[in-house]
């Protein structure tokens, strides 16, 4: 029988083009999960680590990085169901699950900012900010400043509102003006903070000692990854195969110097900078039991209600059942 080169080519491209659907049949792709993310954010490095490691693809699953100008529009995107996963705090879960939404969240960092000032200031206890200037990121109702001012009430008989110049603004901002001594001390978020460090600052309380002295038993997660029950509950070993890709990067991240060098460019720092941004992140990674952190946050939620009223809780005074996420059996 005498067949044409044309059809042996044709039927070796039916036949390829045959097996490859087969493949695709036999093998789905992995589950994709968008999260969303700040461009510049600290979460950039824990996500380049999964991302560069595949440490989704080896849990079955492929997460898409979405970036975010702003944390207000990646909390919208969030709410109106356009991505699966972002990065917040248990208080903003909190108030959306009081108010209807089913957002819940598993912990990721428990990294706080602090105040920092100068190596050689003269300030040595909360009490020696009286009557200096203080810069406070993150506004008014900021966790971090309302749980110093908390300590500072009850430890001290201080109002730091009224007995200091607060000045808010941007983190770069506040961290520019601390070094060239506008200001006298700075509340800022963590990763300015250990960059402050080393470049002469040093810590003079930060957020978690204000938790642990109000009540915290230990460290409590500022941020975890968010998402709605819904979906972790009609995907639940998707959702826990990202926890343990995470979980995988963070392992990497507390373990290995070299990956700190590989992720220099984007950490955006060198030298004793990149050490304790390295070593701040490693001291941040969760380690306690789930329920210990849920029953710690919603001791910090009473206080933080108290302190900050309706404009940062709404009207629940009590932290959502809900608000952190236990995988359903």
């Amino acid at each position: 029988m005498n067949i044409s080169r044309r059809a042996l080519c044709g039927a070796a491209v039916l036949a390829a083009t045959s097996l490859l659907s087969f493949h695709a049949l036999a093998k789905p792709s992995a589950p994709k999960i968008r999260v969303g993310i700040l461009k510049f954010g600290t979460v950039n490095w824990e996500l380049d680590t999964i991302k560069h490691h595949k440490f989704d693809a080896a849990n079955g699953i492929d997460v898409e990085i979405v970036y975010f100008a702003g944390e207000d529009a990646s909390n919208v995107a969030m709410l109106a169901g356009d991505l699966d996963i972002i990065v917040s705090d248990w208080l903003w879960v909190s108030r959306q699950r009081s108010q209807g939404a089913d957002l819940t969240l598993a912990p990721y960092s428990t990294a706080v900012g602090a105040i920092m000032v100068k190596e050689d200031a003269p300030i040595r206890a909360i009490p020696d900010l009286a009557g200096k200037k203080i810069g406070v990121t993150g506004g008014s109702l900021d966790k971090s400043w309302l749980l110093i001012q908390g300590l500072a009430r009850r430890d001290h008989k201080m109002d730091l509102t009224r007995e200091s110049e607060i000045v808010f603004g941007a983190p770069p901002l506040l961290s520019e003006k601390a070094v060239s001594g506008e200001l006298d001390a700075v509340l800022n978020f963590w990763h300015f903070c250990a960059r402050l460090e080393a470049n002469g600052f040093r810590r003079l309380v930060g957020a978690d000692d204000a938790a642990k002295a109000l009540g915290a038993s230990g460290p409590v997660s500022a941020l975890g990854y968010v998402f709605h029950d819904k979906w972790a509950n009609e995907n639940p070993d998707v959702a826990m195969n990202f926890l343990r890709a995470s979980g995988a990067a963070k392992k990497l991240l507390a373990q290995s110097d070299a990956e700190w060098q590989r992720l220099a460019p984007i950490v955006r720092a060198e030298g004793r900078e990149l050490e304790l941004l390295r070593d701040r992140y490693r001291e941040g990674i969760p380690n306690r039991p789930l329920a210990e952190e849920e029953k710690d946050a919603a001791k910090l939620y009473g206080i933080l209600a108290e302190l900050g009223g309706e404009k940062l809780v709404g009207e629940a005074r009590q932290m959502a059942p809900g608000t952190f996420w236990a995988l359903k059996t």
